[in-house]
């Protein structure tokens, strides 16, 4: 039964992912296959490695006080515990690089367009191509809408200090720096309501600087967007495509001081 656990406890990582949340979007989908191909390597090379110690220890433990026969200057053993570890290390650069350079693609036809700009302490979110601007305070934070299936582009821009646009179940984190644009894409499979928050210390109400990103069908997402052009965006009401209150779950106290 013992020898069993090892397997079981192997299997049950393999079945949850190995701590790795799945990725709600495309991009974080194959961060996130990432993460298992490496914890599959790690597991690899720790077994075969605690295989060769358990080996050592019983084949060669001490039987009497003869020295073992010793081996020198074995060149195929010496060629073959160097050449291993450099193809490892190898094929997890390119497979690295393969991953990132899919989730930093940027398209450059993309369907929604959507300018973030981040300041003390909330987010503007900008439709240039809708005529659309969805902002937050730190009682009602934003939710903007995107559509299932289709790339979404953000163009992250800081107002004031330094932020950074993070969803956790996006796997992605991005810095929004003054005076300096960056661009990415991420496209979400399913719909769905996911939280986002600045993951950048950026001063007093730092805490209360969150946002939703909401991925809808495409009809409903149009549909959206005709409501927000009717009832006049922006604004920072429930109402107006904000909801109320952190997706932690828990109620901001505003801070009257608002000074950086």
């Amino acid at each position: 039964m013992r020898r069993l656990l090892p397997v079981v406890a192997l299997l049950t990582m393999s079945a949850c992912g190995f701590g790795a949340p799945p990725g709600a979007s495309e991009q974080g989908q194959k961060i996130s296959g990432l993460y298992r191909l490496m914890f599959w390597i790690a597991i690899v090379v720790g077994v075969v490695v605690l295989g060769l110690i358990a080996y050592s220890i019983v084949r060669f433990r001490r039987r009497n006080e003869d020295l073992p026969r010793q081996t020198r200057y074995h060149l195929p053993l010496e060629v073959t515990y160097t050449v291993i570890p450099v193809v490892i290390v190898l094929f997890i650069f390119g497979v690295t690089y393969h991953v990132e350079h899919q989730v930093d693609h940027v398209s450059a036809d993309p369907e929604v367009r959507v300018d973030a700009t981040a300041f003390q302490w909330q987010w503007r979110f900008t439709y240039p191509q809708y005529g659309i601007t969805i902002i937050g305070t730190p009682t009602s934070y934003p939710t903007f809408e995107v559509p299932v299936g289709q790339t979404v582009q953000i163009d992250l821009r800081a107002q004031d200090v330094i932020h950074a646009f993070y969803v956790p179940e996006f796997l992605f984190k991005r810095d929004a720096i003054p005076g300096h644009l960056n661009v990415f894409d991420f496209t979400v499979p399913e719909p769905g309501r996911f939280a986002g928050e600045c993951a950048e210390f950026c001063g007093l109400n730092h805490a209360f600087m969150g946002f939703w990103v909401k991925a809808v069908p495409r009809s409903e997402f149009d549909a959206w967007v005709q409501q927000q052009q009717v009832s006049g965006s922006p604004s920072p009401s429930p109402g107006a495509g904000t909801t109320s209150g952190p997706p932690s779950g828990v109620t901001p106290t505003p801070i009257a001081s608002q000074t950086g």
